[in-house]
């Protein structure tokens, strides 16, 4: 599996479905994005079993994510068809319901190759990409297939990247939106330590 910490994200042009449920001929990662940051979210299978819950919390949080400024794209190896189907599915009946995120159609599996996540039966693993605004993957975090995802550590690393761009600090241990950063010298390790340190 490779790491793309540090690397510009793989673009691709794919089948998708919109978030407002558009069927969509082509859905280009470098194009959605346009100056935003970026979460794609890779998924195993539609209509299977963790999957339905990750994907309704992600859509439970999106105007977490718009605030921010972030594009949230979901990727399976799934038709845009199935995606379709699944998102018109009611979620008392196993579906999704009409979440607000692109979803798109990794078909061929070149998406999951590109970011190192297809798992040896050929699904992708539950893969979730922070991108910059410049492109550049700045998290990611891959989980096996059984393992589901914590939506809000995702937003909370988004804060993060975010208040270190803001204000050039860097963000220690458990750190929250609101909470005080660190100087990235031994004079900032130290300051924070001193005041800090019994709390961690």
């Amino acid at each position: 599996m490779s790491v793309l910490v540090g690397k510009k994200a793989p673009d691709f042009s794919v089948p998708a479905v919109s978030g407002t449920g558009e069927l969509l001929d082509k859905l280009t990662l470098s194009e959605a994005l346009d100056g935003k940051y970026g979460l794609v979210f890779f998924y195993p299978l539609d209509f299977t079993f963790v999957c339905p819950s990750e994907l309704i919390a992600l859509d439970r949080q999106m105007e977490a994510f718009q605030e921010r400024n972030v594009e949230v794209i979901s990727v399976s190896i799934d038709s845009h068809y199935t995606h379709f189907a699944w998102r018109c599915t009611p979620v008392n009946e196993g579906g999704i319901g009409p979440v607000r995120y692109n979803m798109a159609a990794d078909m061929n599996h070149e998406i999951a190759r590109a970011y190192g996540v297809e798992s040896e039966g050929g699904m992708a693993f539950r893969g979730a990409f922070i991108i910059d605004k410049e492109g550049i993957v700045r998290s990611q975090i891959v989980n096996d297939l059984p393992l589901g995802r914590n939506i809000q550590e995702i937003i909370r690393l988004i804060d993060a990247l975010q208040f270190t761009e803001e204000h050039g600090e860097v963000c220690p241990v458990n750190w929250q939106k609101g909470d005080k950063g660190m100087d990235a010298t031994p004079e900032g390790v130290a300051s924070y330590l001193s005041e800090e340190g019994e709390n961690l």
